[in-house]
């Protein structure tokens, strides 16, 4: 398998010359690191609208504690599944190196 085959593609974006698409013939690639990179942004942002929904709440300038709750378990989930994500990484890379060449 070449590298050019992990690669995900998102909508809109245009191959690289000399690229295979895989499979699914989507059109345009985005890189894994890439991918994992926006979703670690995207925990991060989360993770800052809750501290900020909290800190509201307990400044009383928001009174509404169900979307407090919300954002707290939004970036609860999402923290989560990114622990998870890392976990299977981490597993994989180990895999790899226990591979005898």
């Amino acid at each position: 398998m070449k590298i050019q085959d992990t690669l995900i593609r998102a909508p809109g974006e245009v191959a690289a010359p000399g690229t295979t698409p895989p499979a699914g013939g989507t059109e345009g690639a985005k890189p894994f690191a890439s991918v994992l990179k926006d979703s670690i942004s995207e925990v991060n942002r989360l993770q800052a609208k809750a501290d900020a929904s909290i800190t509201a709440l307990a400044t009383g300038e928001a009174t509404n504690v169900h979307e407090t709750m919300i954002a707290m378990e939004q970036a609860s989930v999402s923290f989560k599944l990114m622990m998870q994500v890392r976990n299977k990484i981490v597993e994989a890379y180990q895999e790899v190196m226990r591979i005898q060449v």
